[in-house]
């Protein structure tokens, strides 16, 4: 479950943390994303991803989704975000069943700060998050051609379930993967 004292949400518990095997540096913070970030996140979004969105956008998840919406820090910097929303629709890894399900809408962590774990501290935070609003899966869409997301994913325990065709504007396909939420 979504615990609010979870020390990856709170930037003033500032010991070395683990969660769920993830062990981030006590030089960063995930903690949930308010709306100054705004800028800071849509900058990231720009720079790391072709798919952009208004700040509209960004302001609707977290009005609706602020459990499922976490950023990631360097000092007073935002370095990475994860945003997600919340379905009702049919479940992504059993046929026909109606269930409710978290979708990870967009990931990014800037390039000088991947491989420090920020990545899978965010989509784990997010998960927690997913729980609080009674989601049973949680999937996301995935450019075939970004392997080291695509690892990211798989150690995280997510499967592809399916291959959209021509999913992104450049006409590039992309993965469906999915997973339980614990």
């Amino acid at each position: 479950m979504f615990c609010p004292t979870d020390p990856l949400l709170y930037p003033s518990l500032k010991k070395r943390r683990k969660t769920e095997n993830i062990t981030l540096d006590t030089n960063f913070n995930l903690r949930l994303f308010n709306t100054t970030d705004t800028s800071q996140v849509m900058a990231i979004n720009r720079s790391c991803l072709p798919e952009n969105y208004n700040q509209a956008f960004y302001l609707m998840l977290y009005y609706r989704f602020p459990k499922t919406f976490i950023v990631a820090s360097a000092s007073d910097t935002v370095v990475g975000y994860i945003m997600c929303r919340i379905e009702l629709g049919l479940s992504e890894m059993q046929r026909f069943n109606l269930i409710k399900k978290g979708h990870i809408v967009s990931l990014a962590v800037l390039p000088e700060y991947r491989g420090k774990g920020l990545g899978k501290g965010l989509v784990s935070n997010a998960l927690k998050g997913m729980l609080g609003y009674g989601a049973k899966e949680s999937y996301l869409e995935v450019r075939l051609s970004n392997l080291a997301a695509i690892s990211l994913y798989e150690k995280l325990n997510f499967n592809v379930v399916r291959t959209r065709r021509s999913y992104y504007k450049d006409g590039e396909d992309a993965f469906v993967m999915a997973r339980k939420v614990p």
